[in-house]
């Protein structure tokens, strides 16, 4: 995650607060698949999707909000939501949860070839699996949004 921004800057609801977390969602619901209901997944789902629309609303309110000339208001509008909503799809939904997805698939499919656990604890064990890869998928996605944070300042 970001920086806060400085004392002078405005604070971005989310992008700079915990509700930052709540586009990360399905990733959580995809660590838990192979241990809770379809719905539960899907659910979790909807919350990361929620957030993703609701980013974009509030940025296609802030350019709207940009004293600028009339005309081309519309359009820097339809861009910061456009813009907003496809990367905060991809971002936040899409590949997070894509990847932890495969994280867990592979872990089970691992787990039941190479021991002989009981399933319950192979799925206990690749749920916690998805859930430790999580923070680690997090930092380089966010890294590409902000290119400042993709090296640590000296």
């Amino acid at each position: 995650m970001s920086e806060p921004p400085s004392r002078g800057a405005e604070r971005d609801l989310f992008r700079d607060t915990w509700v930052r977390y709540l586009g990360y969602a399905n990733e959580v619901g995809e660590a838990f698949r192979s241990l809770v209901p379809a719905a539960v997944v899907w659910l979790s789902y909807g919350v990361s999707s929620s957030y993703v629309l609701a980013d974009a609303i509030d940025k296609g309110k802030k350019a709207r909000d940009v004293p600028g000339p009339e005309a081309g208001r519309s359009s820097r509008v339809t861009v910061a939501v456009v813009d907003t909503f496809v990367w905060q799809a991809l971002a936040s939904v899409a590949i997070p949860g894509f990847t932890i997805n495969r994280v867990c698939a592979a872990s089970l499919y691992i787990l039941s070839t190479a021991t002989r656990w009981p399933l319950a604890v192979r799925k206990w064990t690749t749920t916690t699996l998805g859930l430790l890869a999580i923070p680690v998928i997090i930092h380089p996605i966010d890294s590409l949004q902000d290119p400042s944070l993709m090296v640590p300042a000296p």
